[in-house]
């Protein structure tokens, strides 16, 4: 059911188990090629673009780290001139180019209704510099910017809910996509691609190097996300949440405890303290949200 066609090229230089890598492949096998794509600066750009060479069997431009959404708009309005309208434009960006220094770029873009798909493939945290904070991490992780410490738990303030930005934008649709379910993130391509008006996808994207676990556990690590009810999977249509993805929660400890940022979390009272904070975060998710399979099923943490 996935096509054989390969549109991003092996021969990169992403590191093994590398979240975009995966998440761009099968991106383009939903889009197929008549498709012009603007990756800015970030993780993917640098690792598929090595000059002279190239991943990308699509058309494709690089843009600085700011300004994804105001070149693809620009794209998108001189191909309605041409009369070319029919040839979709797609935006893949990181979450420091998307949540952060790209943000202003793309209200502008959601506010001026471009016809762009905005796809952000979100690994937490400026990877591709050295692991420092973005405004996508989560609460408790280490990064280089956010030591843990005896006066520091890692980051201490809570993730932006970016797709909920983009839903309060009016954006005809919005949706949230995990690595570790493929056919429903390309479906979401493919639907996204035939709605008029702009368009943003989330899609939460593992770094083996910055998360710290073994690179061979990139699609489980995802799946535990979705499963835990930390990264709530749904599509949003004319600012109403019309599809949740159901679960049966699981513990966070799950997701935590596989991921060298949270270990300290698991090494005192204080750090049992912040995973109980974690874990009534993702019970809110799942009750807010009605993720859960069975309605009202609650997890709590195991305090032996």
């Amino acid at each position: 059911m996935i096509p054989e066609q390969e549109l991003f090229a092996p021969g990169h230089n992403a590191c093994a188990g590398c979240g975009p890598a995966a998440i761009a492949r099968l991106i383009l096998k939903a889009t197929g090629d008549n498709i012009i794509v603007v990756s800015p600066t970030g993780c993917l750009e640098t690792f598929s673009s090595l000059y002279d060479l190239s991943s990308w069997e699509v058309p494709w431009m690089h843009p600085l780290f700011e300004n994804g959404a105001s070149v693809a708009s620009g794209v998108e309005a001189a191909l309605r001139i041409l009369g070319k309208a029919d040839i979709p434009v797609i935006v893949i960006g990181g979450d420091g180019g998307t949540y952060d220094i790209g943000m202003g770029a793309l209200s502008g873009m959601f506010e001026r209704g471009h016809r762009i798909t905005y796809i952000c493939y979100d690994n937490e945290a400026y990877m591709n510099t050295g692991v420092q904070r973005s405004s996508a991490t989560p609460y408790a992780a280490a990064t280089t910017t956010t030591p843990f410490g005896r006066r520091s738990i890692g980051e201490d303030r809570p993730k932006k809910n970016l797709a909920a930005i983009a839903i309060a934008h009016d954006v005809p649709y919005v949706a949230t996509a995990s690595l570790a379910y493929p056919r429903d993130l390309m479906n979401k391509v493919k639907k996204s691609l035939t709605v008029d008006g702009p368009r943003f996808i989330l899609v939460h994207s593992p770094c083996p190097v910055g998360w710290g676990f073994d690179s061979a556990l990139t699609v489980e690590v995802s799946r535990l996300a979705v499963q835990t009810g930390l990264m709530p999977v749904y599509e949003a249509e004319n600012g109403e949440i019309t599809k949740v993805f159901k679960i049966i929660p699981r513990p966070v400890e799950d997701f935590l405890k596989v991921q060298r940022r949270f270990k300290h979390l698991f090494t005192s009272e204080e750090g049992r303290e912040q995973i109980e904070l974690i874990q009534a975060a993702a019970n809110e998710n799942i009750t807010k949200m009605g993720l859960a399979k069975e309605p009202g099923r609650k997890v709590k943490v195991d305090a032996s």
